[in-house]
């Protein structure tokens, strides 16, 4: 029995009409598959490289790799306020080297590229319905980073994956919560309130991440403490703008509501938050088989130390829910790569699973039935 409401097909994925087969995660194993990747995607999408927070320096720039398309990209700011980008070969220094600008646009203060000179679909074209649910989020107010990297040995997907959905909390995470509220949790299960697909976007709304808790007996002692843990600090900061949340979050109106992730494809996550701040995910393809996750933390300045303290339990418990996530995949990756098992069921929980392999797929034979006719993918 479904603890949420479901659409009237019974299920999400047959909402949306999207394929219930067994799916293939060959384009996570395959080397060619990989150099695919980079040309129908990477070097012609719009990727996101940041906020305008990352020009807040005494040189006003600041450079992100991008392995995959063997560029280093520079992004300034001009005493005008004017933002642009341009290209280098990775590993040069930016002072020195030739430098060929590239398209670069900003949406709410997030800043993006796109390496294709032939591009013409506009940046707030492409990001489509999602972005517009979100426009009026104050992200200006929220100039507290907290950020971490980490080398991950899995394809660049199969971390997006375990990200996108949320069954799994219950069971991974156990040992963050009280015994006896870990228990209930795995009874109980999850199921998430909401999920929808734009384009090769998706999203899942949650319940869960309300601060403060129900019970305060749910949580561990320092939590209870600080008010604060993995959901952010209890009491909401003052920022206009958070009493009247823009359209697009909470999109099934539950007053249980407590995040929004959405993926914005290819490799950019934003995760909204109830109690007031807010995440992003990047994930950088190296290899096939490799790639560079970066995960920021976003909130309000502290007023105090005791903000301040708040802030630091939250990162610290954000960093070790993100170890427990990542220390799974360089084992399905291996597992996957053995392809003793090469066909894999979906539940409807996994709809943005499902929906990210075949978005890329899809841009994948696009480009192969353009570029290379004679070239076979990994489908």
């Amino acid at each position: 029995m479904s603890h949420f409401p479901k659409p009237e097909e019974g299920s999400w994925t047959e909402h949306y009409a999207i394929d219930t087969a067994p799916m293939s995660y060959e384009d996570s194993i395959s080397p060619e598959h990989y150099e695919l990747e980079r040309a129908a995607i990477f070097e012609r999408s719009w990727l996101n490289v940041g906020r305008i927070n990352h020009l807040r320096n005494d040189e006003r720039r600041y450079t992100q790799d991008i392995v995959i398309a063997e560029v280093t990209v520079l992004v300034t700011e001009d005493a005008g306020g004017k933002i642009s980008a341009f290209r280098l070969p990775i590993g040069e220094d930016s002072s020195t080297a030739d430098l060929t600008p590239v398209q670069v646009d900003v949406w709410e203060g997030f800043i993006f590229v796109n390496l294709d000179d032939a591009n013409t679909n506009p940046l707030r074209e492409s990001l489509g319905k999602f972005a517009a649910g979100l426009e009026g989020f104050p992200f200006g107010e929220f100039t507290q980073r907290f950020t971490y990297r980490s080398e991950v040995g899995s394809n660049w997907k199969l971390y997006i994956d375990a990200f996108a959905e949320f069954y799994h909390a219950p069971v991974l995470h156990s040992k963050q919560y009280v015994s006896e509220e870990s228990q209930k949790l795995q009874a109980y299960g999850f199921e998430a309130l909401y999920y929808d697909v734009d384009g090769p976007h998706g999203m899942v709304s949650s319940w869960g991440g309300m601060a403060p808790p129900k019970d305060p007996s749910m949580v561990k002692p320092i939590e209870r403490i600080l008010r604060s843990g993995n959901f952010g600090p209890w009491d909401k900061p003052d920022i206009p703008g958070l009493a009247d949340l823009p359209t697009g979050l909470n999109p099934a109106r539950h007053p249980s509501w407590g995040l929004d992730s959405y993926v914005f494809f290819p490799n950019f996550m934003l995760v909204m938050w109830e109690p007031g701040w807010f995440l992003t995910y990047h994930y950088w393809p190296t290899a096939y088989n490799r790639h560079t996750f970066e995960g920021t933390m976003y909130m309000a300045p502290p007023r105090n130390a005791t903000d301040r303290l708040r802030q630091e339990i939250a990162a610290v418990t954000f960093k070790e829910f993100a170890l427990q996530d990542s220390n799974t995949l360089e084992a399905t990756q291996k597992m996957l790569e053995t392809r003793v098992v090469s066909e894999f069921p979906l539940c409807d929980q996994e709809i943005l699973l499902r929906h990210l392999h075949t978005s890329a797929q899809s841009m994948v034979d696009d480009y192969v039935g353009t570029h290379q006719p004679a070239t076979t993918s990994a489908g």
